[in-house]
């Protein structure tokens, strides 16, 4: 018998895949929104190694609040330019100094920026097209000390929050998520016409499902509006191609919508470096994807920015992680279950292995009651509490993806 509070119970309500309505989106890679999550959690990612090779341990810290401001381009087909700069700002806090050593954790972030940036957007010139800088203060003296001391075991919860995982991912979720991975993927490696910055949003009404894409192509790889067209007409075809992998309902794709009519550059969805980044769209951490990568208002969500959270005690990283995680767990393991939602709540000073509450509410298929399967979803959610801290090390090596 567990030590732990874990509560497993019914939802009274249909499971998201019967529901009538039904509405999932993603922010791509390139949305300004996702550019924001990315750096902070590839700043994140090197502060946490940086700690660990200088002093063995990861101090405290969080880049969870960086900001993009748009520039502003003229894009042309065959060709535009950048007029002005995009503007981002690394924000957070950081240990900068521990036991006699300075640690330069500002210049760690910019290279850490820097890095991401070169790796996953090839059109984006660090320095002039994308302009980067970082401010860093020092932590909350108390959240320092909650943070961890030495021969701790088991962290103590920062906060008194909350995460929030589901499974399994329904159709139309299965849909939006892997159709920008792919598209950001294998289809960006043959068509270097698409940008990072694709937007997708599902809406599925009974069994009908509606996918609208925002997929900005970039302008020195298309020639005419006549190949513009062409371009996104291959959009929507693989699109569409990947939607029926994974469901037998009537899918429809639409894409690049607002396009007006007419042969130029005008009210068509143009870019010079991929991403509407470039003119007049902000960008924050947090804003967009949940750490599951997916926007989903049929579910319960946790508003906490899993980006850019240190990794060892912040539960807005941890427990939205783990409740994933688990809920997956969950439903992999124990035959019968519908819809599954894990909620995590923990209490600021206590051990991140012991919340407050966890608890599991379950839609079960037919003939199939609570009773039968109560004890083998707690021990389930029991072990993987259990094994939290290797959220940690998981998150710090990047082998789970925050948004």
């Amino acid at each position: 018998m567990t030590d732990r509070n874990i509560q497993v119970e019914p939802i009274d309500r249909p499971a998201v895949e019967d529901q009538e309505i039904e509405i999932v989106e993603r922010k791509g890679l390139g949305h300004p929104d996702s550019i924001c999550d990315g750096i902070a959690e590839s700043v994140s990612q090197a502060l946490a190694n940086a700690y660990l090779d200088r002093v063995g341990k990861v101090l405290h810290y969080n880049t969870d609040e960086t900001q993009l401001v748009a520039g502003r381009s003229d894009p042309e087909f065959g060709g535009g330019e950048m007029l002005e700069p995009i503007y981002l700002l690394i924000v957070g806090r950081a240990t900068k100094e521990y036991d006699g050593e300075t640690i330069p954790t500002e210049t760690i972030a910019l290279e850490a920026a820097r890095d991401y940036l070169g790796e996953n957007f090839p059109e984006l010139e660090f320095g002039t097209d994308i302009v980067v800088d970082v401010k860093l203060g020092e932590g909350s003296g108390d959240l320092k000390e909650v943070f961890g001391e030495d021969g701790v075991t088991v962290p103590m919860a920062n906060d008194t929050s909350f995460g929030v995982g589901h499974a399994p991912l329904t159709e139309t979720e299965q849909i939006v998520l892997n159709a920008e991975h792919r598209l950001n993927g294998e289809f960006a490696d043959d068509h270097p016409a698409l940008g990072q910055d694709v937007k997708i949003m599902g809406k599925r009404e009974g069994d009908d499902i509606d996918i609208t894409v925002a997929a900005a192509m970039i302008d020195r790889y298309v020639e005419d509006r006549a190949d513009y067209d062409d371009k996104v007409e291959a959009v929507r075809e693989f699109v569409r191609e990947v939607a029926h992998e994974y469901t037998d309902r009537d899918v429809s794709v639409y894409v690049n919508t607002a396009d007006g009519d007419g042969e130029g550059e005008e009210n068509i969805y143009l870019t010079t470096t991929g991403t509407s980044a470039e003119m007049g769209d902000d960008g924050s951490v947090g804003r967009g994807n949940r750490s599951n990568g997916l926007i989903t208002p049929n579910r319960s969500m946790s508003m906490e920015a899993t980006s850019g959270k240190n990794p060892v005690n912040h539960i807005g990283k941890i427990y939205n992680l783990l409740g994933t995680e688990i809920a997956e767990s969950v439903v992999a393991e124990v035959e019968g279950i519908r819809d599954l939602r894990i909620r995590l709540l923990s209490q600021i000073g206590r051990p991140i292995d012991q919340p407050h509450v966890a608890d599991a509410e379950i839609v079960t298929e037919d003939g199939v009651t609570i009773a039968d399967i109560e004890d083998d979803v707690t021990d389930i959610i029991d072990s993987e509490l259990a094994d939290v801290t290797s959220i940690t090390q998981r998150v710090i090596d990047g082998e789970l993806s925050t948004f």
